[in-house]
């Protein structure tokens, strides 16, 4: 298999291995080295692609990620679903064996494209137009006739079905003193500045090898060639334990304190099948660094011209990288386009590779300079004062039509004549990437030496320094100095000296950002600023005047440098040509907004292993596995499992829970009550921090005593609760419900760092630290003293105390708090002694027949108390004089969250639902939870049937939130929200079912069981 354009030596690819591959169905070959688009250029396409709306056909422009038009679906065949990627740019997928791939945007084929029909409509599609076309005439034709065709044209390639991604992703969270973004010779340099310091570095660079600029223009460092030196700089870094290479990775987003995420590429680049099940296919760095170093480079600008989106039109150092990095003739005659005097510097690099040129095209008035006069020795033609006014060819470029320039550049000043070439090499000088500093909110300044906008201040939240191109400094010997001096900077070290080498002498530029052609750009001329997006110079003008002034709302309008391609190659041309449009200087024009991800990037990176059954985290009790050995039911809480119900043989779950309750009543019972939410609180203000999320008072609860507290929201409202223990004089232990447990740490570290940061808190999470085994029932402290020697009895550990004791080797928390009106004691153990403490209860509790429960169980027991379940028994509506709780609101102390709120005349009104009992008249009847209630008065006065709503609205008093046949009562209880509850007790109200019966209750008490409190304080 052969491949026309490859050159017979030189270059960075291994000809002794060579890849094989497939191109829109044909079967290609490539070497080891290669990336899809230099392979695909080995083999003479240059056509690859369709224009976005025109459909137009597209080549390869550039080298890098800043490619606008060569996408592809990658792993096309059936078999390599799993691998399937959409729209990538091929200058960017390094070549494997096995690899597919497919151009988008084309139906049924690429030189057969449907699509291609809008070219000949092209006036009928400018910028805006859907914002006009699909408003009319009739509503039903967006649902019916323009949103399908939109739908089914629009977007490129085609994603992975679902299913199909059977690769593993992961992502992780690490911390560096200072990331390096870009591992060309500037970053090396920074890096190098920064080893030996002691200090973590994480070096990070987007190839598969270490180098940038260096791989396709080598050169002369600290007195040897560029390759040793970078054989030498990454062995010195390797040698550093504090230092980490991540190669295949792109620093793609930048966040808030230096919070950065790297898409690192894992095995992309192995030979289809090749890879291990362990091994992750792509991985997501997330990044906390106390210093940024960018050293990203800078994008080469296209020239704009009359026709410059065909195919064999591609960026200058873009050609040189093809030639000399990649072995790629581009073509039998190549034309070289430049408006500057760096330019010819690729140009004789490719000639000196074996690269044909026909001719230099100059936009400079004279061609001149050190570069130039170093190209003069080839005897290639050079014409200067010179444009393309015209470039012909379809699928591939075939001739261009080289004019003179007028003096002022705005015209032509002859017809031209034509130059045969099958390629076209355009060197329109360079931009620095500003699309991460953009991104940590620094500043930026226009520099007038180069055209460009360059880094300013950098941001006071993100510290970073910008060395290199991508700082707009082009020269080798001055990126390394100042790359060595941000290293050293960023980690506080000095001495060394940074790498060195010579700056190559250059000469003049001429910034034309609009160039005459044989058809000008607003007659129908052919000028694209934004190859990916479709949008041509015309299209500016007219944003200009349908009134998009500012530049943000001219992309909008127009797309331009939006989707995937954020404005590497087209930003600041079009800012150039808005400047010559509008008359105004381009600093006034401004910048649009860089946005996140620097390049694209797969959602599967971002989820890592959070799918299928990996999509919310499982979490377990250390007591997990004892209560699936012994028969649980579980039930997901707040992401927890959580033992449900033990069914024994036979046993439905509502079997189950009448004989568990009935147990723990008359004997005992043990819930595994690990998952509540408990929260370290320590520091000399941590009563007064309790004090004002609380409604209740807390400053002088002794040490060695628990209390009980609601905590409202700004409303009023109640949105968590739990009991709090003092466990010395500037410590607290705070349990919340096992749901709200996170929400609640956030809150608290809301208001501690935005409201209140003068209080000396410290929050830390302890869920996970304890074990907690919930034992309730008459034989509860029989049980636990069979298995410590501590003293606890009722006056050694009253009610709402707590203190610690030895469980038989075990060092543990005994809390008396009781969720289930019974005497009742929750043991904390540390987590690793979970399971074991867990098990030794059990065995001592066996002969007084202690038994596990779950959680429904204890709903019920709860119920016979009254006692509420925050999102159960309130719906974010609630106040705690709603729920009978009024007495827990301090009137005396100082100010808490929604304290204000509870004096709004709705929040005391009368008629405000309010937690009361039901009984059933028939006890053996149980409420369904949900069930609406009715006063009989409020009844229609047409009989109920089953599933059809009355004639006329129907006033509700409340509903049922809690509903449970109890063995301990013996009849059916509920809990309810009904209207005026509190005035209405002793009241029947009537219960609307939905098979056309009616179900009477009485409003009680909340309290069916024990109503004095004797059992839980014995």
């Amino acid at each position: 298999m052969t491949q026309p354009f490859r050159l017979d030596e030189g270059a960075r690819i291994d000809r002794s291995q060579p890849l094989n591959f497939t191109f829109n169905g044909a079967k290609l070959q490539g070497y080891q080295g290669d990336t899809l688009a230099s392979a695909l250029l080995a083999n003479g396409i240059h056509f690859v692609g369709r224009g976005f709306k025109y459909h137009r056909p597209r080549g390869i422009v550039s080298a890098g990620h800043e490619e606008p038009n060569a996408l592809v679906d990658l792993n096309v065949e059936k078999d390599q679903d799993p691998l399937r990627e959409a729209n990538v740019r091929t200058t960017t997928i390094e070549l494997r064996e096995g690899l597919s791939a497919k151009s988008v945007n084309a139906i049924p084929t690429l030189g057969q494209d449907v699509g291609a029909v809008n070219q000949w409509f092209a006036r009928f599609f400018p910028a805006g137009f859907y914002y006009k076309t699909f408003m009319g005439p009739m509503a039903a034709f967006w649902t019916k006739l323009y949103e399908p065709i939109i739908r089914k044209a629009a977007g490129l390639g085609r994603a992975a079905k679902t299913g199909e991604q059977s690769q593993r992703y992961e992502f992780q969270y690490g911390h560096c003193d200072v990331l390096v973004a870009g591992g060309g010779p500037a970053g090396l340099a920074a890096a190098l500045g920064a080893v030996g310091s002691g200090k973590r570095v994480i070096l990070v660079d987007d190839g598969p090898e270490l180098g940038g600029s260096l791989l396709a223009e080598p050169g002369e460092i600290d007195g040897m060639a560029s390759d040793a030196w970078l054989a030498q700089t990454r062995a010195t870094l390797e040698a550093d334990p504090k230092v980490r290479i991540l190669i295949r990775a792109s620093v793609v987003s930048w966040w808030d304190h230096n919070f950065l995420n790297v898409w690192e590429r894992c095995t992309d680049h192995l030979p289809l099948g090749s890879a291990k099940t362990y091994q992750s296919r792509q991985k997501l760095h997330r990044i906390r660094a106390k210093h940024v170093v960018l050293a990203q480079g800078a994008f080469e600008r296209p020239l704009v011209f009359h026709n410059n989106d065909r195919p064999g039109i591609m960026l200058a150092h873009a050609a040189r990288t093809y030639v000399t990095r990649y072995g790629v003739r581009l073509g039998d005659q190549g034309l070289f386009y430049t408006n500057n005097d760096a330019g010819y510097a690729d140009a004789l690099a490719m000639v000196q590779a074996g690269q044909a040129l026909a001719a230099v095209v100059d936009l400079r008035q004279t061609a001149d300079g050190p570069c130039t006069e170093a190209f003069r020795e080839t005897g290639i033609p050079i014409y200067a004062n010179a444009t393309l006014a015209d470039v012909k060819g379809k699928q591939r470029v075939t001739g261009a039509l080289v004019a003179k320039l007028s003096a002022q550049g705005t015209s032509l000043a002859d017809a031209g004549e034509w130059i045969a070439c099958d390629f076209i090499a355009c060197a329109g000088g360079w931009t620095p990437n500003l699309q991460l500093h953009s991104q940590s909110t620094a500043k930026i300044k226009w520099d007038e030496a180069i055209g460009a906008f360059v880094p300013g201040a950098p941001s006071k939240v993100n510290p970073s320094t910008s060395v290199g191109a991508s700082k707009g400094t082009f020269g080798l010997a001055s990126a390394l100095e100042e790359g060595f001096v941000a290293g050293q900077a960023a980690v506080g070290s000095s001495g060394g000296t940074a790498p060195k080498a010579i700056d190559r002498a250059i000469g003049s530029h001429r910034h034309l950002w609009v160039v005459p052609g044989v058809k000008p750009y607003d007659k129908g001329g052919k000028f694209f600023i934004d190859q990916q997006n479709d949008v041509k110079l015309d299209d500016l003008t007219l944003a200009q005047r349908e009134g998009f002034i500012s530049v943000e709302h001219t992309k909008r309008y127009t797309t331009l440098g939006m989707a995937t391609d954020q404005g590497k190659t087209s930003n600041i041309n079009a800012l150039g040509a808005l400047s010559e449009i509008t008359g105004k200087p381009v600093p006034e024009i401004g910048i649009t907004t860089f946005r996140p991800p620097y390049v694209p990037t797969t959602f599967m990176a971002y989820v890592g292993r959070e799918v299928d059954e990996f999509f919310d985290v499982t979490r377990t009790t250390p007591m997990h596995t004892w209560h699936e050995e012994h028969g649980a039911a579980f039930e997901p809480v707040g992401q927890w499992d959580r033992a449900w119900y033990y069914p024994k043989a036979g046993e439905d779950m509502a079997a189950a829970v009448q004989r568990e309750a009935k147990a723990v009543r008359s004997s005992a019972g043990m819930l595994d009550a690990s998952t509540l939410g408990k929260i370290s609180v320590v520091g000399p203000d941590a009563g007064e921090l309790l004090n004002r999320v609380y409604t209740n008072a807390w400053k002088k609860l002794g040490v060695g005593k628990c209390r009980y507290g609601l905590m409202l929201n700004e409303a009023g409202m109640v949105v968590d609760d739990g009991v709090t223990s003092r466990i010395s004089e500037n410590e607290y232990h705070m349990t919340t419900t096992t749901g709200g447990a996170a929400g609640v740490l956030a809150t608290l570290e809301e208001y501690l760092q935005t409201e209140w940061p003068e209080l000396k808190v410290y929050l830390t999470s302890v869920t996970e630290q304890w074990a907690v085994c919930a034992l309730n029932g008459p034989k509860a402290r029989t049980i636990l003293e069979r298995l410590t020697d501590d003293d606890v009895s009722a006056e050694a550990l009253p009610f709402m105390a707590w203190k610690d004791v030895d469980l038989d080797g075990i060092p543990a928390r005994l809390f008396r708090i009781s969720f289930t009106g019974d005497l009742a004691f929750e043991i904390n153990v540390p987590a690793d002694f979970g399971l074991q403490a867990w098990e030794k209860i059990m065995a001592a509790g066996r002969p007084f027949g202690l038994i596990p429960y779950g959680t429904e169980t204890m709903h019920l027991l709860r119920a016979e108390k009254g006692f509420i379940i925050v999102g159960q028994e309130t719906d974010g509506s609630m106040t705690p004089r709603d729920l009978g709780l009024g007495g827990m609101v301090a009137q005396k102390k100082g100010d808490f969250i929604g304290k204000r709120s509870l004096t709004r005349p709705d929040i005391v009104k009368e008629d405000r639902r309010q937690l009361v009992g039901l009984k059933t008249l028939d006890p053996e009847v149980v409420l369904p939870e949900g069930a609406q209630l009715v006063f009989p008065e409020d009844m229609p006065t047409e009989p109920l049937q089953a599933y059809k709503p009355a004639k006329k609205p129907v006033k509700m008093a409340g509903f049922v939130s809690s509903s449970y046949a109890s063995p301990n009562c013996g009849r059916s209880i509920a809990l309810a929200l009904v209207t005026a509850g509190q005035a209405n007790m002793g009241k029947i109200v009537l219960s609307p079912q939905t098979d056309g019966t009616v179900i009477e209750a009485e409003i009680c008490s909340t309290n069916f069981f024990d109503e004095e409190g004797v059992r839980q304080r014995g």
